[in-house]
């Protein structure tokens, strides 16, 4: 059975570069969109695909009470601007496509928590440490 491989050295520089470089482009305000302006955004992570010609973009609203579906809506229709605002900031052979999703992992880890924090639960795992 082969093991899965995670992302390569390559793939995580390049990952890391563009979140960058597009927190810069977000936090400067050169979108010029009534979406992106009024919610912000937050680029949590970038994930490129092993041929880096994809770049997968993690993304929740800055503003809390953001409408996370409208600032993906948002993003994906300046996404050719936004590639070429990055292309010469970017020190790559070919500029990747760019994919923008919602990030989930922080509504998980919540869910955790909350879980964790139900008393039955905590009576469970006291019961698990005797």
């Amino acid at each position: 059975m082969a093991k899965s491989k995670g992302p390569s050295q390559r793939q995580l520089r390049v990952g890391e570069l563009i979140r960058h470089e597009l927190s810069a482009l977000f936090m400067r305000g050169d979108v010029m969109d009534p979406v992106i302006e009024k919610q912000g955004v937050t680029v949590l992570e970038v994930t490129t695909s092993p041929d880096l010609k994809i770049a997968t973009s993690y993304v929740r609203p800055f503003q809390p009470g953001g409408n996370p579906d409208q600032l993906i809506e948002a993003l994906n229709r300046n996404r050719r601007f936004i590639r070429g605002e990055l292309a010469p900031k970017l020190d790559l052979k070919f500029m990747p496509e760019f994919r923008f999703r919602i990030d989930t992992a922080s509504d998980y880890a919540s869910s955790i928590e909350r879980l964790m924090a139900d008393p039955k639960v905590a009576r469970d795992l006291d019961h698990d440490d005797d």
